[in-house]
């Protein structure tokens, strides 16, 4: 009985000691989304660099959207302030600056919000106003 009281104790004092578990600043935070703070914070200085620094999974290649290759899109379209700004390589004429938020639509949802043509997904950009 002395020992398990014992072991109990040692064992409550050991977990009151250790360090604090580290809080992530995104918790809760939505994945698809990156803000103004992380734009600034990354210190990226185009929308691509600050991107590939913060989610470089929004540049991957999604593989084949079409059996006619012609047709396929296989990497997101950029869409800047609602409208159709190009390839991924646009990206890389947006200064960091001018950017409020950047938002990746999967293929599913860019075809809701942008129109068919989108199989690739869509990097939608906001600028500050």
């Amino acid at each position: 009985m002395r020992k398990c009281l014992l072991a109990t104790v040692i064992c409550g004092l050991s977990l009151a000691c250790s360090p604090a578990p580290a809080v992530h600043s995104r918790v809760g935070a939505d994945p698809q989304i990156i803000t103004e703070e992380e734009v600034e914070a990354s210190r990226g200085t185009t929308a691509y660099e600050v991107i590939q620094k913060l989610r470089a999974n929004y540049l991957s290649y999604r593989g084949e959207t079409s059996f006619d290759k012609r047709k396929s899109q296989p990497y997101p379209m950029v869409y800047l302030d609602g409208q159709e700004f190009g390839p991924l390589s646009s990206l890389r004429s947006i200064p960091a600056a001018q950017v409020a938020t950047i938002r990746m639509y999967r293929s599913w949802e860019a075809t809701t919000k942008f129109g068919t043509g989108n199989m690739g997904g869509v990097i939608a950009i906001t600028t500050r106003q």
